[in-house]
C-alpha cells in the first residue's frame, strides 16, 4: 500500500473509539448517613448508586478514632461487601502527636486506604498570619513524616472562614516543598467560590488540579438572616457554585479520586435528597468526563 492509499484510508475509515477517561469515584461522606450502622451504610450508600463511602473517622464519626485499629478494620469491611470502595477517610487529625494518628495510619495501611483527610488549622484573631502558618507547617510535616511510614497522602480541605486553607494558597505554599504522592489538595468548590465568587474560585481552581487527591461536593448562596449576609447551603444546582466549569476543569486534568458528596442543608441527610443531589453530581461527571 502506498502512502496516498493509506492516508486516504485513515480519513474514509470510523474513527477508532477513543479509550474512557478515567472517571471518579461518587461517594457520600458518611457524616450524612449518621442514622446507619456500618453495614446499613454500605447496603443504602449502594442502593443509592455511589461507588463508594467517604469514612469519619473521628469524635462522634462512624469509626472513633480510640476504636480505629479493631474497628476501622470492621467498618471498611461491612461496607466493601456490598461492592463499594472506601478510597479516603475524614480524621480529625492535626499533628503526629495524636495518639490516634500512628493507630490510624497503620489501619489504613493493611486495608489499602491510601487518602486521608486531616483535621483543620485556625486563624486567631492576634496572632500573625505567618506565625500561625509556621505553626501549621511544623504540625503536616509531622503528619506527613508519619504518613510516609505507611503510604498515607493527605488531602488538605480547604475551608472557608477563620481557617487555614481559607485561600488555598495557604496550602500552596505549606505544600511547595513536600511531594505530591505525600499530600495534596482537597478542593471544595463550594468554600472556595464562598471565598472568591467572582474569579478567585477558578484561580483556586487552577492552583489545586495539578494535584487534587479528592473534591468535597456542595452548593450554597448567600442570605441575609438578623441584617447580616450568611452562608445558606443548598442543594446541588440550586446555589452559586458553577459546577458545569467545576466539573469541566476535573476532566482535563484527568481527576479520578474521590468525589464525596456534602448534603449540608436541612433536609440534606434524608434520603431522597442525598439520591437526587448525587443523580446531579452524576450528570455533572458524565457531560464533563463523555457519557
Amino acid at each position: 500500500m502506498d502512502r496516498r492509499t493509506f492516508l486516504s484510508a485513515l480519513v474514509s475509515a470510523p474513527a477508532a473509539a477513543q479509550a474512557p477517561r478515567p472517571r471518579p469515584v461518587l461517594c457520600i461522606f458518611s457524616k450524612h448517613m449518621a442514622q446507619f450502622g456500618w453495614d446499613e451504610l454500605g447496603a443504602q450508600a449502594r442502593r443509592l448508586g455511589f461507588g463508594g463511602v467517604d469514612l469519619t473517622v473521628r469524635p462522634k464519626g462512624h469509626v472513633l478514632p480510640e476504636r480505629v485499629t479493631d474497628d476501622l478494620p470492621r467498618a471498611v469491611d461491612a461496607i466493601r461487601k456490598h461492592g463499594l470502595e472506601v478510597p479516603m477517610i475524614t480524621t480529625d487529625l492535626k499533628d503526629a502527636s495524636d495518639p490516634a494518628a500512628r493507630p490510624t495510619f497503620a489501619a489504613m495501611q493493611k486495608l489499602g486506604i491510601r487518602l486521608c483527610k486531616p483535621g483543620y488549622w485556625r486563624y486567631e484573631r492576634g496572632v500573625p498570619a505567618e506565625q500561625t502558618l509556621r505553626e501549621c507547617r511544623r504540625k503536616l510535616e509531622g503528619l506527613l513524616a508519619l504518613g510516609r511510614e505507611y503510604g498515607v497522602t493527605a488531602g488538605l480541605h480547604n475551608h472557608s472562614g477563620s481557617y487555614v486553607g481559607c485561600a488555598v494558597w495557604d496550602y500552596r505554599e505549606l505544600l511547595a516543598q513536600v511531594k505530591p504522592e505525600e499530600a495534596g489538595f482537597y478542593f471544595d468548590p463550594g468554600h472556595a467560590v464562598i471565598e472568591g465568587g467572582l474569579y478567585n474560585w477558578r484561580v483556586s481552581l487552577d492552583v489545586v488540579l495539578p494535584r487534587m487527591k479528592m473534591a468535597a461536593i456542595k452548593d450554597f448562596e448567600w442570605e441575609k438572616r438578623g441584617g447580616r449576609w450568611q452562608v445558606a447551603w443548598k442543594p446541588l444546582g440550586e446555589g452559586m457554585v458553577p459546577w458545569r466549569d467545576v466539573f469541566r476543569g476535573f476532566a482535563q486534568a484527568g481527576f479520578a479520586g474521590p468525589l464525596s458528596l456534602h448534603t449540608e442543608y436541612p433536609g440534606g441527610d434524608e434520603l431522597p435528597s442525598i439520591a437526587k443531589d448525587l443523580e446531579f453530581m452524576r450528570r455533572q461527571v458524565e457531560a464533563a468526563y463523555g457519557a
